[in-house]
């Protein structure tokens, strides 16, 4: 059975995580792709091809990209290469602290290349990535002209 984790699943947006995926055949090609939902409805996606080692496992930041949105080495690929579906968008974050990015991820045998995929999923899982931590205050800054938050740990 094909399993995708990402270690930690909830994690601040600036730190680092692990993917792997665990279960496939020996020398498998797979995709993996990564899907973001922003708070205004836009859809962000990234997709690398892997091929497994000889224990059926595929680890980002071990084995390299053969192609996708990028290529090589990159342990967080799939999170930096994000991609709007509808041009020049960008991601933006407006409430920081009430909710968490959502990051669907999901395993595909061999190469997807359209980007509303017509197969099954192998696997998937979803991360969490906060972009401020627990106990952390927000308080609004107003004074003449400036406007700002200031965020001040526990």
């Amino acid at each position: 059975m094909v399993e995708v984790t990402v270690t930690p699943q909830s994690s601040l947006a600036d730190r680092p995580v692990k993917i792997q995926v665990r279960g496939l055949s020996p020398s498998q090609l797979v995709t993996l792709r990564a899907v973001l939902k922003d708070e205004r409805g836009e859809i962000f996606q990234s997709c690398a091809f892997f091929r497994a080692d000889g224990a059926g496992e595929v680890d980002p930041s071990l084995h390299p990209a053969l192609g996708g949105n990028y290529s090589g080495i990159w342990p967080m690929g799939l999170f930096w290469f994000l991609q709007p579906d509808t041009l020049f968008r960008r991601l933006v974050k407006r409430d920081v602290a009430g909710s968490p990015f959502l990051v669907h991820l999901e395993v595909f045998n061999g190469l997807l290349l359209a980007k509303e995929p017509q197969e099954q999923a192998l696997a998937s899982c979803e991360a969490q990535r906060w972009y401020v931590g627990p106990g952390v205050q927000r308080v609004a800054i107003k004074e003449g002209r400036v406007r700002g938050a200031l965020f001040l740990p526990p």
